[in-house]
């Protein structure tokens, strides 16, 4: 248990950083979520506009530190290759 004001604060900081951080990581779930529904729709344009809108949320994650820049890079890879598959 922490012992120190200091102590203290930071497990309440912690703790708010948390949420926030779930929220985040929620969010862009969301929107990649909305990708593969398109693509699983088979539309290229609803898929293109959804990836579009992904993108920048999920580099908005590597800025917060809620994602690592690698892990963006390939889900990014990886969707707009199934998206340009879509004709």
């Amino acid at each position: 248990m922490a012992n120190t004001p200091q102590a203290k604060k930071r497990i309440r900081r912690n703790d708010k950083r948390a949420t926030i951080n779930t929220a985040r990581v929620s969010r862009i779930r969301g929107f990649v979520k909305k990708v593969e529904a398109a693509l699983e729709g088979g539309n290229k344009a609803d898929a293109a506009t959804a990836l579009a809108a992904a993108q920048p949320e999920m580099q908005r994650g590597i800025a917060r530190g809620v994602l690592h820049k690698n892990t963006v890079a390939r889900k990014i890879s990886r969707l707009t290759k199934r998206v340009a598959a879509l004709s």
